[in-house]
């Protein structure tokens, strides 16, 4: 019985552990945006421009739809949800060549780094009334990353669908 008791407070301690230490700090989140953009713009880069239009299906965004969702969703969230300021471009713009895509996304994400390293830690753990509920404002900033993430992938998708071989996956 002693065994079973120091086993579950060794897995209870080594849990906790791991958890209260897989938060990720600003530096390693700043590093992982910026890998964000550079995999986001490779994605625009390796599409051809004859495909940005190129959709799966009726029903789903085209390539040029998934990219300038991930910006204007990323800088309208930033600005709602995180305090960020006035934007200086339209976040609704619909870019329609790479080189206007690729300019959006660099705006868009100057924008929600700017935003997001404004925030003190104060700001991250209060709570806020959102579209997800009431959450802390560091989950919408995951929130942020992952809905990037979800549509990059679609994107990747597309070109991988159309024979071309896609960016490789970049990690942290």
């Amino acid at each position: 019985m002693k065994t079973y008791k120091f086993a579950t407070a060794l897995l209870f301690f080594l849990t906790y552990t791991f958890f209260a230490q897989a938060q990720t700090s600003m530096e390693e989140f700043m590093a992982k945006w910026e890998n964000s953009r550079a995999f986001t713009l490779e994605a625009i880069s390796t599409m051809p421009d004859e495909l940005l239009d190129y959709k799966p299906h009726e029903s789903a965004m085209s390539f040029k739809e998934q990219i300038n969702h991930i910006g204007s969703a990323m800088a309208s969230i930033c600005q709602g949800f995180l305090l960020g300021e006035e934007m200086g471009f339209d976040h609704k713009a619909s870019p329609q060549s790479k080189e206007e895509m690729t300019a959006f996304i660099n705006q868009c994400y100057d924008y929600g780094k700017k935003t997001i390293l404004s925030l003190s830690q104060k700001d991250l753990e209060a709570e806020i009334d959102s579209f997800a509920g009431k959450i802390t404002r560091r989950q919408m900033v995951g929130l942020v990353d992952d809905h990037t993430t979800h549509h990059r992938g679609a994107a990747i998708s597309y070109i991988r669908a159309n024979g071309i071989q896609p960016p490789a996956f970049r990690g942290l």
